[in-house]
């Protein structure tokens, strides 16, 4: 039975949305701790010691810090990914001259998951901001660049407003965009690539929980690897942008190396890496499943 296009699309976008969420419930702590480290790489000489200062001074609730724009980011971004990677596959079958229903290679899978990206950055960037200005509000007040910090969603959303209006929400929307097209290229071409070493002969949709989960948590590897320097570069202008204009991508990425070497642009990797296997397995074996679960329910009527 042939789906009508409008009801594949809303599929797509509540698959994604369990994806997200999944995702993020999974690996919040870790993220924070990657966007401290990415920021204030002075601050924290490794992993444990920003684990061990931020539990000192905030206490557990400090890993948590952003978890609702984390939420409301990541729900955004794979339900707009996962919605336009069905459209970005259709478009790719009609470049290439495949039939709607052709399989596509691993290599047209990941084409067709960077293209979507494009469009899922438009909708994380501005929630992206807000996460990362939370999750290091102490280390800007400890460093003195900021005088009052802000301690809930709405108190960061209306100084953005304030200070910059609508536009603040898109600093570092082109870093967003470099990261975003030729990582999420790494993270479908990586996961494709996977499901069809652990499918052998099978078709890819009869693996099972734990061949999914390797393959999303491999594919998240995959893109962190590729572009973890431009993130880099990305939560720095999100979050010192607080404290007045930053330089765009090129000036900070400049910057950063001249003044503390190429090593500060891997700052944060270790809980990137530890974080990126399970949240992105998450990630996948939840899209997975509700997806095919909601493609059986519809096959019923």
């Amino acid at each position: 039975m042939r789906t009508n296009p409008a009801i594949q699309a809303a599929i797509d976008l509540t698959a994604g949305a369990a994806g997200g969420t999944a995702c993020v419930l999974t690996g919040q702590p870790f993220d924070t701790a990657k966007v401290k480290m990415q920021t204030f790489p002075s601050m924290y000489k490794g992993l444990i010691e920003c684990i061990v200062k931020t539990y000192k001074q905030v206490g557990l609730r400090g890993f948590y810090k952003g978890t609702t724009p984390a939420l409301v980011a990541n729900i955004a971004e794979n339900s707009v990914l996962f919605m336009c990677y069905g459209f970005c596959q259709q478009i790719v079958r009609g470049v290439v001259g495949l039939d709607r229903k052709a399989k596509l290679s691993d290599l047209q899978n990941a084409a067709a998951g960077s293209f979507a990206s494009a469009f899922a950055a438009l909708v994380l960037c501005p929630t992206e901001l807000v996460k990362c200005r939370l999750q290091t509000m102490h280390e800007m007040q400890l460093s003195g660049k900021i005088i009052q910090g802000h301690n809930t969603v709405w108190s960061v959303v209306k100084s953005v407003i304030q200070k910059d209006g609508p536009l603040g929400f898109y600093h570092g929307l082109s870093s967003t965009l470099l990261r975003e097209v030729p990582g999420y290229f790494f993270f479908f071409g990586g996961y494709e690539l996977s499901r069809t070493f652990f499918a052998a002969e099978r078709p890819k949709d009869q693996l099972g929980p734990i061949p999914l989960m390797v393959s999303g948590g491999f594919g998240g590897i995959c893109l962190w690897i590729a572009v973890y320097p431009v993130d880099c570069v990305k939560s720095r202008i999100q979050v010192l942008s607080m404290s007045g204009k930053q330089a765009g991508f090129m000036g900070t990425f400049a910057n950063i190396l001249r003044n503390e070497g190429v090593f500060a642009l891997y700052s944060g990797l270790k809980p990137t890496l530890i974080r990126a296997f399970p949240a992105n397995g998450a990630l996948f074996l939840a899209y997975e499943y509700s997806r095919k679960m909601m493609m059986e329910q519809v096959d019923t009527y």
